[in-house]
């Protein structure tokens, strides 16, 4: 188990919303395409009725497919504060847990989790149960980073990120459980302007904020490679 699904450092970093916006922020910021419109698309593609998020931060991703999508959206994350702020947003958000999820099966003609399965502890359990509770031919939909982003900035302070969910480990997991798994890739940069933007992004990471202060100094701006994947699954 690493810091990225251990649920007392996953509870404790998503006790409020404050470092999660901080690197959204940074990654909205990037150049390339907007890996949430990459999702969002996903979902709009078969126009759903009925939609499931799994963990949704703050919400905004589930407001816009209740709004835009006239769906029944609903939503289940661990954060007690997560939860809140979608509640706040309209969502029907519960407090639970992917691996043991609170409803009946076949019930959802979508499921949506955008960068969040990394934080599952155990992975299998949580596809189980996405399938368990898509009707048949339903869409499930999973977003997360490669190994590789942001890799000019990691390699400066000696650190190789490890998800048990990624672009490059993702798909496998997935086609143990899905038939068609398509991967929509999404590319680009971010450029933090100097060595202090760039040290508050380590600092906001979850599993290298310990390494802030070990970035050397350098000058003008640092130019990272961004990369994301959309998985796109049916049964």
């Amino acid at each position: 188990m690493s810091a990225l699904n251990d649920p007392a450092v996953v509870a404790r970093e998503y006790a409020d919303e404050s470092r999660l916006a901080f690197r959204r922020a940074v990654h909205q910021r990037g150049s390339g395409p907007d890996a949430r419109q990459v999702v969002f698309e996903a979902v709009a593609e078969v126009a759903p009725r009925r939609v499931l998020e799994l963990g949704p931060g703050e919400g905004e991703l589930a407001e816009r497919i209740a709004g835009e999508l006239g769906a029944d959206v609903h939503a289940v994350d661990q954060s007690p504060r997560m939860v809140e702020l979608s509640r706040a947003r309209g969502i029907d958000a519960l407090l639970g847990d992917a691996q043991a999820l609170p409803f009946v099966g076949g019930i959802f003609d979508c499921v949506v989790a955008a960068w969040m399965l990394f934080h599952v502890p155990d992975l299998e359990r949580a596809l189980l149960e996405v399938r368990r509770v898509l009707r048949p031919g339903g869409r499930f939909v999973a977003a997360t980073n490669s190994e590789h982003t942001l890799q000019e900035l990691w390699t400066l302070v000696g650190f190789s990120p490890g998800y048990t969910f990624s672009a490059e480990n993702g798909e496998w997991s997935l086609l143990r459980h899905f038939t068609l798994v398509e991967r929509r890739d999404v590319r680009g940069t971010i450029t933090f302007p100097d060595r202090e933007a760039a040290r508050r992004h380590v600092a906001a990471s979850i599993i290298a904020g310990h390494l802030a202060d070990e970035l050397p100094p350098f000058d003008g701006p640092l130019s990272a490679s961004r990369h994301m994947v959309v998985f796109v699954c049916e049964p």
